[in-house]
């Protein structure tokens, strides 16, 4: 029965280290809501996680040996935290909902806002945790209580069954709980999970207990008395300092190898703390055989701290492992849990050797004590003088080390305290030549941290390189012009010495590029920071107070400041090497850092706008990709709602996304956030991959006016992107709420909530994949006006070509339609003097003599008058489409094919917008025999379309039962057709 119930508890131990990580991960998912940048997030939850626990074990070390029943104590902790759980969701939204619209707007100053939000984060988990630090000193002394002559293998098996309980707890609440059942139900799991475990605990503590353990030495120790205790108590410190100095810098650096999103995070912890287990279980059945437990203990440190020199070189080359696995893996939703388990390898390739060793300490030190006749209070006190250690070492990495001495030198410092550490318990043991074992530790630990500082390893190059993301260890980015290790990023600009490509790079991801030689087109970055500022001045040319959350290149902020309405622009930017390192764009962007218009505020966008509380004619948001951790808080529909109240009467909420590295579902879960507390948005097309969404809290989004004459600064950043014309702007629109939501409704995408965070987790999926949202793209650019004829969109053509350089694909097409119209009705044009490939295609063959005329056209001029059609048809003025496919003077002949003349027909309907006819053409060839191909398709979503056009819904769901399967027989439906499908 002994033995049953220690295995039992031991085994319940693992449950409990299973739900604290829970509770430590999705309590750095809830603080991160209200403090801003994840990693200040996740460093306070650390500190805070630390602090509580150390006071925790600090309480329990005085009391429990006053305890008759400590496992009945232990049992009565276990259901507190268990119930605190349970309200942790209400408690958190109430507090911090009530501070941002009452307590903060009332505070004023910055540093009394973050004081205040600090203190209250404290409050919400600090109780919870100081529970968490009594949980190992009251289990461990009544496990020894039961098992006195075995205390070290007891409490290097508790360190183990907690430690590997809690590194499952990591991955489970990143794989799948948090996905499963959202934050508030996986924080109630964590909490009913707690609860049974006190009652299985309860169940156990009936039984009675041993009396407490004479505070008397015992096992032959031979070092006691007060020394012993200041020496494992400061040397438990320490041990913690560094262990955690490690855990912060390998962190920061592992995500610059395995990308910074909320998994790969998840990955490292749960490698750290699994280093910790194995350590305790490696010693658990050699402690207490150790003859000589300091002397031990000092080359444990000495050898962690030369083992944590050595990760800096397995670091070096994980860059070259990882650039090797996406080589070999393939880049689809099968291979990312094998990119995800490779992740995991690499975190412990770096990690493991240090944190093994780190592992055995604790059992180790705590063993010493109780040897050395400390009693049961040893256990508090060496696990509270542990985590305190590690609250210093989060707060010196994170504020001191990293800003100021970098990754490898902040590493190289921690290595150097255990390695001193190592030696100064070295000189207190009871070996004969222990002076010399202490000086030699000191002599070889300091050459080998001093070679290590001094390696020529670790080269901004590589760090910035992004290998996680294009598989190569220094892609072309170009000269590393400025490197800096941020609180909260490592930020680096390059510039291109032949494309004269500047690009800001946050954690190796790109943020933002600058062609900085005027000479050069400008690069596809360009045209989203421009038309972000761009699209609200235009639209809302009053505006006058503007805000912008993400610095970037800084680019944003030089248009809007280069028109002289604006009298105020707030940037809200969260790390200051951002703004810094932007400098290196001067001379094409110099406006922010001059005008007197432009402030720079560093602090994180909630609490910023509930300081203030500030109304802002636009407010423009443009941060970095939702897959970076804690990005997608700005994302969310509680953003979206306690944004909108800050827009002036009439205000712009302007929002940057993209689709490159996303997917449908993931774009309309935004969508979905944004139609919940906008009335109306309309979205934009900046380039081949970047969107801009405008949306408005009452009311209709207006169209962009007229270009102003006067503001010349502002219409040079438009020419710089070939936009002389406002057509070229207003032709960018994808569709506004009414018309582009049934599309996304049909993918039913959840909400993206800061609660239930889907984007957050299925993001960095998505990125991984490369794969890319195209249904949007699919519909805007259908060779049918869909949205002009089903949804009422207003359509803007342009009245002319435009420049090759020009990356709008939705500008593109329309410049090719006009290209063909030109070629087609223009005789005498070269159809090689065309831009547009796809025209000089279609116009070869359409304009060689009689292509179209004779009684049966070859097979290609079918398909180039078809793709002249597809093309034309939605992207040309009324009186363009008429020319082309109504008065067809431009064929010169009367074609004698019936297909020629049927295809005519067809094409004649759609341009002149003629539903009816469209219906009853499209519906009558397509029950003829032998409408396959593209062009049976075409038919029936021409009859479709012409059925909603007349209100003929029941028509359109009727057509697509008759035909669909049969011209649709493998399932790949256009996302344009299940549109049209979906309205039926």
């Amino acid at each position: 029965m002994h033995n049953r119930s220690l295995t039992l508890l031991f085994a319940l131990f693992a449950l409990s280290g299973f739900t604290a990580l829970i509770y430590e991960s999705v309590w750095s998912h809830y603080l991160k809501l209200f403090l801003g940048a994840a990693a200040f997030a996740q460093s306070f939850v650390l500190a805070a996680f630390m602090g509580g626990m150390a006071l925790g074990a600090w309480l329990a070390s005085r009391w429990s040996s006053r305890l008759a029943n400590l496992l009945a104590a232990y049992g009565w902790i276990e259901a507190a935290i268990g119930a605190a759980a349970l309200i942790f969701h209400e408690s958190f939204v109430l507090l911090t909902q009530f501070s941002l619209d009452h307590l903060i707007p009332a505070l004023g100053s910055p540093g009394v806002v973050e004081i205040y939000k600090y203190s209250l984060c404290a409050v919400l988990i600090v109780p919870q945790t100081a529970l968490l630090g009594m949980t190992f000193p009251l289990l461990s002394g009544a496990v020894i209580r039961r098992g006195p002559e075995a205390s070290g293998h007891h409490l290097a098996m508790l360190y183990f069954t907690n430690s590997i309980g809690a590194a499952i707890g990591a991955l489970a609440a990143a794989f799948l709980l948090l996905g499963w059942l959202g934050m508030p139900g996986t924080m109630r799991l964590a909490g009913a999970l707690n609860l049974a475990l006190a009652a299985a605990v309860f169940a156990i503590a009936r039984h009675g207990e041993p009396p407490a353990l004479a505070a008397a030495p015992f096992g032959g120790a031979a070092l006691s008395g007060r020394y012993l205790v200041r020496l494992f108590l400061a040397g438990a410190f320490i041990t913690g300092l560094a262990s955690f100095i490690y855990e912060i810098v390998w962190i920061r650096m592992l995500s610059l190898v395995l990308g910074s999103s909320f998994h790969a995070f998840e990955l490292m912890l749960s490698a750290f703390i699994t280093g910790l287990a194995l350590g305790g279980l490696w010693i658990r059945r050699r402690i207490d055989h150790i003859a000589d437990p300091v002397r031990y203990a000092g080359f444990v440190q000495v050898f962690m701290g030369l083992a944590a020199l050595a990760t800096v070189f397995v670091y070096h080359w994980s860059f070259d492992w990882m650039a090797w696995a996406l080589g070999v893996l393939q880049h689809n939703d099968n291979a990312y849990p094998l990119f995800n388990l490779f992740s995991h390898a690499l975190a412990f390739a770096v990690m493991l050797p240090a944190t093994f060793l780190a592992g055995m300490t604790l059992p180790l030190f705590t063993h010493v004590l109780l040897r050395g006749g400390r009693g049961e209070r040893a256990i508090g006190q060496v696990y509270a003088s542990n985590t305190l250690g590690a609250i210093a070492g989060v707060l010196l990495a994170v504020h001191v080390l990293m800003p100021e001495a970098g990754l490898k030198l902040a590493l190289v410092l921690g290595a150097a305290a255990d390695m001193l550490l190592g030696a100064w318990l070295l000189r207190y043991s009871l070996a004969s030549f222990r002076r010399l074992d202490a000086f030699a530790a000191v002599v070889f630990g300091m050459l080998a941290a001093t070679a290590t500082a001094r390696a020529d390893i670790l080269e901004p190059e590589r760090l910035s390189s992004g290998v996680f993301r294009y598989g190569r260890t220094n892609p072309d980015f170009g000269h590393v012009y400025f490197y800096r290790e941020g609180k909260t990023a490592s930020v680096a600009v390059r510039g291109h010495p032949v494309t004269h490509v500047m690009t800001i790079i946050t954690n190796g991801k790109p943020d933002a590029s600058v062609r900085l030689d005027p000479d050069f087109p400008p690069t596809s970055d360009e045209y989203t920071q421009t038309l972000v500022a761009a699209l609200p001045l235009l639209i809302k040319p009053d505006a006058k107070t503007f805000a912008s959350i993400g610095w970037g290149s800084g680019l944003t902020a030089e248009v809007v400041l280069s028109h002289g309405g604006p009298r105020v622009l707030d940037n809200i930017e969260i790390e200051p090497a951002m703004v810094s390192g932007a400098r290196a764009f001067f001379p094409r962007v110099a406006r922010p850092y001059r005008d007197s218009r432009s402030n720079v505020y560093f602090e994180d966008a909630k609490s910023y706008f509930a300081r203030h509380a500030k109304r802002y004619d636009v407010i423009m948001s443009e941060p970095s990709n939702p897959w970076v951790n804690g990005v997608a808080g700005l994302f969310t529909t509680e953003f979206y709602r306690d944004t909108k109240r800050y827009l002036a009467p009439g205000g712009l909420f302007v929002q940057w996304l993209h689709v490159y590295e996303f997917n449908d579902r993931l774009l309309g879960s935004v969508l979905a956030a944004l139609s919940e507390n906008f009335a109306d948005y309309e979205i934009y097309e900046a380039n081949i991959g970047d969107l801009m969404v405008v949306a408005v809290a009452e009311g209709r989004v207006p169209r962009p006016g007229a270009l102003p004459e006067k503001e010349t600064g502002f219409r040079e950043q438009l020419g710089r992107l070939g936009i002389t014309r406002i057509e070229e702007i207003s032709a960018r629109s994808l569709g506004a709420k009414k018309q582009v939501g049934p599309l996304f409704s049909a993918l039913a995408p959840p909400v993206n909530s800061d609660f239930r965070p889907f984007v957050q987790l299925e993001a960095p999926r998505a990125r991984f994949q490369g794969s890319r949202a195209r249904a949007l793209s699919s519909l805007a650019e259908a060779p049918l006006p869909i949205l002009e004829m089903a949804a009422g969109a207003m359509t803007t053509y342009l009245p002319g070509p435009v420049d090759e350089y020009v990356i709008s694909p939705r500008i593109r097409i329309q410049s090719a339609a006009l290209e063909i119209a030109r070629g087609l009705t223009d005789r005498a044009a070269d159809p090689l003097d065309s831009k547009e490939p796809v025209a000089i295609r279609i116009l070869l063959t359409l304009k060689r003599p009689g292509a179209l005329c004779g009684g049966e056209p070859s097979k290609a001029a079918l398909e180039q008058l078809h793709s002249a059609a597809e093309i034309t048809l939605s992207n040309l003025a009324p009186e363009r489409r008429r020319a082309l496919w109504i008065e067809r003077r431009w064929l010169g002949c009367t074609p004698r094919s019936p297909e020629v003349r049927e295809r005519l027909q067809v094409y004649a309907a759609v341009a002149a917008r003629d539903a009816r006819a469209m219906l009853e053409r499209a519906r009558s060839l397509l029950a003829e025999p032998a409408k396959e191909g593209d062009w049976g398709r075409y038919l029936l979503v021409t009859a479709m379309l012409g059925a909603h056009a007349t209100g003929k819904h029941e028509e359109a769901r009727r057509l697509w039962e008759t035909y669909g399967s049969k011209l649709y027989p493998d399932g790949d439906i256009p996302p344009y057709v299940v549109y049209l499908v979906s309205l039926s």
